[in-house]
């Protein structure tokens, strides 16, 4: 598994994120209900509210671009239809859980290195 995907970029830090709103590329997916700060293992786990039913999503630290702490909004390099498309939330956020959505975001840009028009780099934050 590609630890950089589960890191955040260094301006988050060690910020608390509970509670942000979470912004995909196209528009807002919820809030987050919970976050980890693993070294290569973070991960949020956001609520989507009505927009997928009510789910609970996980999304690799990776993504994260960047968080506006005065706004508390923080903003994913993925869009909405891709993160609604990602594998169902498990409970537990098991390692095989992971590495499934892992996977998932990896191939749906091709390449963690490459960057696309409508998808940063994972791991990176504007303006890089």
């Amino acid at each position: 598994m590609d630890n950089d995907q589960w890191t955040y970029p260094e301006t988050v830090g060690r910020l608390d994120l509970k509670g942000f709103q979470v912004e995909a590329t196209d528009g807002s997916i919820g809030k987050v209900k919970e976050f980890t700060n693993e070294a290569g293992e973070s991960y949020l786990l956001v609520e989507t509210g009505v927009w997928i039913f009510g789910k609970t999503v996980l999304l690799p630290a990776g993504l994260v671009e960047r968080v506006d702490r005065d706004e508390e909004k923080l903003y994913v390099a993925a869009a909405k239809d891709e993160i609604k498309g990602a594998p169902e939330f498990d409970d537990d956020a098991s390692e095989d859980y992971r590495s499934a959505v892992g996977n998932y975001y990896v191939g749906s840009r091709g390449s963690a290195t490459e960057k696309t028009p409508e998808h940063a780099t994972l791991g990176t934050t504007k303006g890089d």
